[in-house]
């Protein structure tokens, strides 16, 4: 049985930060080692929000801020899957929760392509930043042959309904896209009266 009261309090701690108007560096650099906390137990996420599907990955919403300065995901990978090359527009963590993803950061060069960098594993606890000033624009992978991995985003907007873009990775070419989320019904973080004894 798992226990949404981890997720509750990242929620309250990190729209504690949000609420305090800092630059980004500064709100990454507060969020991050709450992230690495979360990620470091895996008992919380509710298993319906951790299901892969066969053919393609997943992206649960965990919680939107109701003024859409914050949202949090899990990503849920199967065997294969991976994204296309892609960015954010705004900041974003990565924690990985279960599993290991490859990630690989690309740069545009004067001619408008794309390099791209060498890959980078990331396993189980790990954190990573993205974002248009740090670096905006990657592709991520399961890095499991034969398993599920599961990574948990916080983003500086309501994910889902950012304008964002897709790239081919030789031309430099954007497609515009929005990427919405995979669930119809977020978890219920808010009902307490079971750890109050109702």
């Amino acid at each position: 049985m798992t226990s949404v009261r981890r997720l509750r309090d990242f929620v309250v701690e990190t729209t504690q930060i949000i609420d305090r108007g800092q630059d980004e560096a500064a709100t990454l650099a507060d969020i991050l080692p709450r992230l690495d906390e979360l990620v470091a137990h895996d008992d919380w996420l509710p298993d319906e929000y951790a299901a892969a599907d066969p053919q393609f990955y997943r992206q649960y919403l965990l919680h939107a801020d109701p003024l859409e300065r914050l949202s949090i995901v899990s990503f849920v990978w199967g065997p294969g899957q991976k994204t296309p090359v892609h960015d954010h527009r705004v900041w974003g963590l990565v924690g990985l929760l279960r599993g290991a993803e490859r990630s690989i950061d690309y740069r545009r060069t004067a001619d408008g392509k794309l390099t791209a960098d060498a890959p980078r594993l990331l396993e189980q606890g790990s954190v990573v930043a993205v974002s248009p000033r740090i670096g905006d624009i990657h592709e991520i992978s399961n890095a499991r042959p034969d398993g599920v991995s599961i990574s948990i985003h916080v983003y500086g907007g309501n994910i889902g309904a950012v304008r964002r873009a897709t790239f081919d990775p030789a031309t430099g070419v954007e497609k515009a896209f929005v990427s919405g989320y995979s669930n119809g019904a977020t978890p219920n973080l808010w009902d307490r009266s079971r750890e109050l004894g109702s």
